[in-house]
């Protein structure tokens, strides 16, 4: 600092300094009783819409390891009602068997490795939960939720939560705007689900009997050694895949099944005013149709 100017010049410089150090303060004190700005919203929870359409996975990368895609998936999304199916790439061909009884132990076993499951969707910014209300493999309690990443158009990520594992998935169809959904309850209990984006549909089955807990059907098969008739209980559970143009069947939890017609589809009629309807229900079902993205038109032409 300059001091050639006397006694006064000094004097000045010195209040500016106090006068400094008092706005200063008072800033600081303003700062600190204010209260605390709203954190800026990370990019991985802005919200995302439902991956409506029909999707197949591309491959699972757990832990960071290398990606797998050694398991065929297709999963068909409404705006509400999802299936899932996976089925394991070294399934062996057991035909010509057309029924569970028909197939030896080591075939079961090999069906006990498959896996699927349907149900509602919600979202909660970009995470997703995958409420399953029916399930190929025991009941897992915890919850089925994973971070949505669009990847343009055509497909998207899904993270674990805890970093688990990611998902890429490539988009069958969109759907553009065409979904429907069929659900029917037995006694309380969901007993089949059909969900349908554009021409793609997942059409799942419960079993009569519910699974004990379990790991995997795979443990609860070693560990409890069912009985034969037990055995083919558990595995009695129809989750398919395949596309709306002649209700074909492509793949299945029941591979007999596959090039077969969904029978379900066929209980389903359209009504005067164009409102879908079941065809003659069974004693005990419930039946509703929380998903109907068609015009009467195009419903008719789906169901008739």
């Amino acid at each position: 600092m300059r001091r050639a100017r006397g006694c006064d010049n000094h004097e000045r410089a010195d209040g500016a300094r106090a006068a400094r150090a008092v706005g200063l303060l008072a800033l600081w004190l303003a700062a600190a009783c204010a209260p605390p700005a709203a954190p800026a919203p990370h990019p991985a929870v802005a919200a995302v819409m439902v991956p409506t359409g029909a999707w197949q996975r591309d491959w699972i990368r757990r832990h960071g390891g290398a990606p797998d895609g050694s398991v065929t998936v297709r999963y068909v999304q409404t705006p509400s009602v999802f299936g899932d199916l996976r089925i394991p790439g070294d399934r062996p061909d057991v035909a010509p068997a057309t029924s569970l009884a028909e197939l030896t132990d080591a075939q079961l076993a090999a069906l006990a490795r498959q896996n699927g499951f349907a149900g509602v969707t919600t979202m909660a910014g970009a995470n997703a939960t995958w409420h399953h209300e029916i399930d190929f493999q025991p009941a897992d309690d915890d919850a089925d939720v994973g971070r949505i990443e669009p990847d343009g158009e055509r497909r998207m990520f899904e993270h674990a939560l805890d970093g688990a594992y990611v998902e890429r998935w490539s988009g069958l169809e969109r759907g553009t705007g065409e979904f429907f959904a069929a659900r029917v309850e037995r006694h309380g209990h969901v007993d089949q689900l059909l969900a349908v984006a554009g021409e793609h549909f997942v059409y799942a089955r419960a079993r009569a009997v519910a699974l004990p807990p379990g790991a995997s059907l795979t443990e609860l098969i070693a560990r409890t050694h069912p009985a034969r008739d037990t055995l083919l209980a558990y595995l009695d559970c129809e989750i398919s895949y395949g596309t709306t143009r002649g209700w074909q069947i492509e793949r299945s939890t029941l591979p007999w099944l596959q090039g077969k017609r969904l029978a379900f589809a066929d209980r389903i009629a359209v009504d005067a005013g164009g409102q879908p309807a079941p065809r003659a229900p069974a004693a005990g079902e419930a039946w509703s149709f929380p998903v109907v993205a068609l015009a009467p038109d195009p419903l008719r032409a789906l169901f008739e």
